[in-house]
């Protein structure tokens, strides 16, 4: 029976019919073995489920290598764990390209997947490839040799610099893993091949994990490396990742095949690649930027408000990993129904995309209001700690079902090749909203910390209503890439 006969509710008299249950199981074992459905085809729901759980698997697999190296490095003393917190924050301006260039990949890869045309969804693969490449290379090679001078920029210590050069310059020099692992992975999410990036993350971590502490400690035949291991840990995990990346598509064992003759530059294709994917990454590091000016506004109350704060965002980001597989799952399926010329289904995915996450974070805001202190008391028993934590995952919680649909709308047109739209959204909402208002609420009235925990709250509702009103106008719906 083909996707289409067996995502409708009614099926032929003859057949069994699947209780709501089964069909749920069926649809999960799928969504995690992988699926050869057409997204542009049948039940939208159902391609929402397909798309979003292995999304969802894969991100947490992404947020697990820093989880495992800070877990590993830690026992090596507080030097040791500065490094690695100083190379990821100049990691951000690296992640900061790649996501930008990411968006474009998948917004183009499903659109050429869409429109049947598996010759242009290779030839936008490739160019994202030699982008990617042409891009990460000088980076590279900066951070290797100035590693201990940007450290020193970035207000480290002579010890931090003495322990922690070696692993800057492991992570920054294979930047270009870094790059390679996080574009592949947009294309096969561009082509609904969300399963096989899953895979590959699965395999990285596996690597990472049991490589961490033999490189790090020296167990058996390894040498005895301290932080640095975990930093060639951690490249030869991703690189193990990107190796399995080339073997699927040079293999042809994904959506997108690419065949020797297609491995040649072409500056048309390149260029408009990377027009879309300047908006993506000034998107990305205006978010950045607006959170790290909260930060800086939170600091001024002390330790006990930034820790309660840090704390609170861990766990806020960590619950709301199944809402971002949603909303990666609409941009694909925007880009893929835009390409089959069915701008109204792909609009309709968007709608239900928003209204499956505003359901599954109102469980979260629920959670979150009943059991704010418990889960803040996981991470700290410090007295001074907690109520600031409390207080900062009860208030950003009244805002998740306006955020739902928010984060929703903003990949959907980031699906639809239109990254400059979703920036100057952010750039309104984030930098001449929510820092101002953060600012005043904290600095000018009693609120205090809790005050920027309210400015979150509302810049994050009108970022949606703004999203709304811009994704109802359709505009998005005209937009050729």
């Amino acid at each position: 029976m083909n996707d289409s006969i067996e995502s409708n509710v009614s099926v032929s008299d003859s057949a069994p019919r699947l209780s709501l249950a089964a069909r749920v199981w069926r649809d999960l074992r799928e969504a995690v073995s992988g699926s050869e459905q057409d997204f542009t085809e049948g039940s939208i729901g159902r391609a929402i489920m397909l798309l979003s759980i292995p999304m969802v698997l894969e991100m947490a697999m992404e947020s697990l290598f820093g989880i495992v190296d800070v877990y590993f490095v830690s026992s090596l003393g507080p030097d040791a764990t500065a490094t690695v917190g100083l190379t990821d924050s100049m990691l951000t301006i690296i992640f900061g390209i790649a996501m930008g260039l990411c968006m474009a990949t998948t917004a183009m890869v499903a659109r050429r997947t869409g429109e049947k045309d598996k010759a242009g969804a290779a030839k936008a693969a490739v160019q994202a490839i030699f982008l990617g490449i042409a891009v990460s290379v000088p980076i590279g090679v900066i951070g290797f040799l100035y590693t201990p001078e940007l450290f020193r920029l970035m207000g480290a210590t002579d010890e931090v610099i003495a322990v922690g050069s070696g692993y800057g310059q492991v992570i920054l020099g294979t930047n270009l893993i870094i790059m390679l692992l996080f574009l592949i992975n947009a294309i096969f999410r561009g082509a609904g091949d969300a399963v096989i990036a899953m895979r590959v993350l699965w395999v990285s971590n596996l690597v990472n994990i049991v490589l961490d502490p033999c490189l790090i400690f020296g167990l058996g035949p390894f040498p005895e490396m301290g932080v640095t291991g975990a930093g060639v840990a951690t490249a030869i995990g991703r690189g193990t990742g990107v190796v399995l990346q080339l073997w699927v598509l040079l293999g042809g064992r994904g959506r997108v095949k690419i065949s020797r003759d297609q491995w040649r530059i072409d500056f048309k294709v390149m260029m408009h690649l990377l027009k879309i994917s300047l908006g993506g990454m000034f998107q990305f590091l205006v978010a950045t930027a607006s959170w790290l000016g909260l930060v800086r506004i939170v600091a001024v109350f002390g330790s006990a408000a930034l820790a309660g704060y840090t704390i609170a965002l861990r766990i806020i980001i960590f619950a709301i990993l199944p809402s971002w597989g949603m909303s990666n799952a609409a941009a694909t399926l925007v880009g893929q129904n835009l390409g089959a010329g069915k701008p109204e289904r792909a609009e309709k995915s968007v709608w239900l995309a928003g209204l499956s996450n505003m359901i599954v974070l109102l469980v979260v805001t629920i959670v979150f209001l009943i059991y704010a202190e418990p889960l803040i008391r996981l991470f700290t028993e410090d007295a001074a700690v907690v109520p600031y934590g409390v207080d900062c995952l009860r208030w950003v919680s009244y805002g998740y079902i306006f955020y739902a649909y928010g984060m929703v709308m903003v990949q959907a047109f980031n699906g639809a090749g239109d990254t400059f739209t979703p920036t100057v959204i952010n750039l309104f909402c984030y930098w001449l909203f929510q820092i101002p208002l953060a600012y005043w609420l904290a600095m000018k009235t009693s609120f205090e910390a809790q005050g920027v925990f309210m400015a979150i709250t509302i810049a994050e509702s009108l970022l949606a209503v703004v999203s709304i009103i811009v994704f109802r106008r359709g505009r998005w719906k005209t937009r050729t890439i």
